[in-house]
């Protein structure tokens, strides 16, 4: 009976631990940097229910035309993926501008705002003006993130003054940018 006993706690112990790293699975679903070691196919086995459109698209400004993934398309987890290659094995970049579930190992997220992103950094970050192609692109400043992957865009909450737009690092006063208001509006891990 003893040994019918020991059996019966051993099962349940493996089916508690079983469930346990399927939670962790779950939690990990949406972390970009999961995403970088599978191909196309592999992201339909792995998110079957992303509902997933591929197509073809012009990027880098119209210099390239490469094929492209979305998942969860009009949804608030619609993250892109821009593939290197055309059979879709090798991810050029992921993009995500839409405040869902996904986030970066680092925490880095759509919506963080600027004084998150400055601590999560180590030091102050810097920024570009807005109103054109890479609007409220982040400079690391020899930070934590200088040699990562992530390219990241601030948004300002309300109209910013006319000083603030164009293409140059943002020069103002910590009350001017905190007036601003400024949050990640689009995220960018490119490989």
């Amino acid at each position: 009976m003893r040994k019918i006993f020991l059996l019966f706690i051993a099962l349940s112990l493996a089916s508690c631990s079983s469930t346990k790293n399927t939670t962790t699975t779950t939690l990990d679903k949406f972390v970009i940097e999961n995403l970088i070691r599978f191909n196309s196919e592999e992201i339909k086995d792995k998110y079957p229910d992303a509902n997933l459109y591929e197509a073809i698209g012009v990027f880098e400004e119209g210099a390239e035309e490469l094929p492209y993934s979305v998942l969860y398309p009009n949804t608030p987890n619609e993250l892109n993926i821009t593939w290197a290659d055309a059979s879709r094995t090798k991810i050029y970049d992921i993009r995500i501008s839409i405040g869902g579930d996904w986030k970066s190992t680092t925490e880095i997220r759509i919506g963080t705002t600027y004084d998150e992103l400055n601590k999560l950094n180590g030091k102050p970050i810097s920024f570009y003006g807005f109103g054109w192609d890479y609007s409220g692109a982040v400079v690391w400043n020899e930070g934590k993130f200088e040699k990562s992957k992530l390219r990241i865009f601030l948004s300002p909450e309300k109209e910013p003054k006319v000083k603030f737009y164009g293409d140059h690092i943002i020069e103002a006063s910590p009350e001017e940018i905190a007036e601003l208001n400024l949050r990640i509006q689009t995220i960018v891990y490119k490989l």
